[in-house]
């Protein structure tokens, strides 16, 4: 008789801007979870041969060169245009949906017990109904905007800006069935995680390294 296949649990990881999602992204995966990074996704179809070129060029003229999306100059036209990032929304969003189905579908061939879905914007496009916990990556305001303001080319009024088009900290916090402190040091955040998932999962503690 042929075993039935079973759906993996879905996590749903999520935090605003230098939160510290990719380090707790990395971690899960040292624990053996599959990650799927929506970020990384978008990155892969906006470069050479992949599936948003075409329909963003026809969409955005310009903002193509070489084969690949200028992510910069497309979010030149974008950013402070709230109908044009609807319009590259309507773009894109489907593709990350069907590479997501994929990743899923491969996972249940796999049988894997559970698997994350690491989505910046996890809330805000109403992400969470498709998942069985959420967790939300969280560090002091301070701290946050420490991280930021280090990277190239950040300025406050960006930060202040990225802000603003996110859900709060404080309401991902109180939605979130999870909430994973980063700004204490990595032990803390291993430790919040191992215990979730030996709560949820019985899962073995993840590696230090």
């Amino acid at each position: 008789m042929k075993r039935r296949r079973t759906r993996p649990r879905v996590i749903g990881l999520t935090g605003s801007i230098g939160m510290g999602k990719s380090t707790a992204a990395a971690m899960l995966r040292a624990a053996g979870l599959p990650v799927f990074d929506a970020d990384a996704e978008v990155h892969r179809m906006m470069a050479p041969g992949g599936a948003a070129v075409a329909p963003i060029e026809a969409a955005f003229p310009g903002t193509v060169c070489e084969g690949a999306v200028n992510r910069r100059a497309l979010g030149d036209l974008v950013f402070a245009d709230t109908e044009a990032l609807r319009r590259l929304e309507r773009i894109v969003h489907p593709l990350v949906g069907r590479a997501e189905r994929a990743f899923l579908r491969r996972a249940a061939r796999e049988r894997r017990r559970a698997v994350v879905r690491d989505v910046p914007l996890l809330f805000e496009t109403g992400g969470e109904k498709r998942c069985d916990w959420t967790v939300v990556v969280s560090a002091p305001a301070r701290i946050q905007a420490a991280r930021v303001l280090a990277r190239p080319g950040v300025t406050r009024e960006l930060l202040d800006s990225v802000r603003a088009k996110q859900t709060p900290d404080a309401v991902k916090r109180k939605r979130a069935d999870v909430v994973v402190p980063t700004g204490a040091g990595l032990r803390l955040t291993r430790d919040r995680l191992n215990a979730m998932l030996r709560q949820r999962l019985g899962k073995r503690r993840m590696p230090h390294a």
